[in-house]
């Protein structure tokens, strides 16, 4: 597998996902998967999560990993281990912004995600 963006950067005001990365190729035992947050407002958060599927359509219930809720700029690794998910065979990136306090309650971060093997 080559490095690649799961989520290029993005000005996001919602939740979303990512278009599914095939790791079929050649698939590593790890990837080094980071989070760059580059711009952020005041009182919200960006919570990012992996998720696996054998064939692309069909998505597992249960994140293969999830970075710490975010609040500020800045970047963030984490290493998902592929050898106890021997089924996943594509990748894709969730994310839930939320926004508090007075005033406009849409969120607006501008974050990327970039993986690669480990």
């Amino acid at each position: 597998m080559n490095p690649a963006f799961l989520i290029p950067e993005t000005v996001t005001r919602a939740n979303g996902e990512s278009l599914p990365v095939d790791l079929n190729g050649a698939r590593p035992d790890a990837l080094l998967v980071t989070l760059g947050i580059t711009h952020v407002i005041e009182q919200e958060g960006l919570l990012v999560s992996l998720h696996g599927s054998s064939d692309g359509v069909t998505w597992d219930a249960a994140p293969l990993g999830v970075f710490p809720q975010k609040f500020y700029t800045g970047i963030s690794t984490i290493v998902l281990d592929l050898t106890v998910h021997p089924h996943v065979a594509f990748l894709r990136a969730q994310w839930k912004a939320v926004r508090w306090g007075r005033g406009d309650k849409i969120p607006n971060f501008t974050f990327y995600v970039f993986v690669e093997p480990a």
